[in-house]
């Protein structure tokens, strides 16, 4: 990796390109293309026409940015004072056309995605959200600010999603949804407002998980909101009835710990 000079192979003669930005191997940008300083660009990323990388944008290795993109925005926040922000994308991970991306406030100091993640068109991140590892987030949806959104989950279009909330691991969440809590962990939920509908089962079958984890999971299901417990009465139950596989314990202290309180 080195520092921009000038004109380098890859780059059209029509970007501009910050001398203060660096970029790795085999970089591609296309015609209008701005990297602004603080960049920075790992082997093999390719910006299309007219993206935008604002200011303090560090991408890992193959990651691509579609056209008329934009990130490293200031973030959209009254509380922001100008201080050193970051957005960090990782490896592998896809953003298609005029999708936009803030940088993160004091809170946390970075928006976050990680790698072999697909955001789709007009995808919208607000500052200090934090996408895991192979998260599908889908045409037109818009995540406020300090959004966490665990690995593998899935996201439909045209969703909007409450400023600090929780989506956690292999959720699938449908389109046109308004979440504005917590939604557990391998489960599926839709609506405006939304429901829960179960678990994922679908999608833990396709990612190969053992069908007696599935079935322990769907036992704790049951027991947090499909019956007349609370969530202590249901907690002191799936720990006293259910074996407790790793993924069962996460669903326990996703419910249990939730900061919004989880969708029904």
């Amino acid at each position: 990796m080195s520092d921009v000079t000038g004109v380098m192979p890859g780059i059209h003669p029509t970007a501009i390109v910050s001398p203060r930005a660096e970029l790795g191997d085999n970089v591609t940008i296309g015609p209008y293309a701005i990297v602004g300083e603080g960049c920075t660009l790992g082997d093999g990323c390719t910006l299309e026409a007219r993206a935008i990388l604002e200011k303090n944008v560090r991408l890992g290795v193959n990651v691509t940015v579609g056209i008329g993109t934009v990130l490293g925005g200031d973030p959209q926040d009254l509380k922001f004072k100008g201080e050193q922000t970051w957005v960090e994308i990782g490896d592998g991970t896809r953003i298609r056309e005029y999708s936009t991306i803030n940088r993160g406030t004091a809170q946390s100091f970075k928006t976050t995605v990680g790698k072999g993640s697909f955001l789709m068109s007009y995808v919208h991140l607000a500052h200090d959200c934090h996408v895991g590892d192979g998260v599908i987030i889908s045409n037109a949806t818009q995540l406020a600010g300090h959004v966490t959104v665990d690995d593998r989950a899935i996201i439909s279009g045209v969703s909007a999603v409450h400023q600090f909330v929780k989506i956690g691991r292999y959720c699938f969440v449908g389109g046109c949804s308004r979440v504005a809590k917590d939604i557990p962990p391998y489960t599926k939920a839709v609506g405006n407002p939304i429901k829960l509908y179960g678990l994922n089962s679908v999608g833990l079958q396709r990612n190969n998980f053992p069908d007696e984890v599935i079935r322990e999971l769907k036992r704790a299901y049951r027991l947090f909101f499909r019956s007349d417990l609370n969530v202590s009465q249901a907690l002191e139950r799936a720990e006293s009835e259910l074996q407790q596989f790793p993924e069962v314990q996460e669903f326990l202290r996703f419910v249990s710990d939730s900061g919004r309180g989880v969708v029904i």
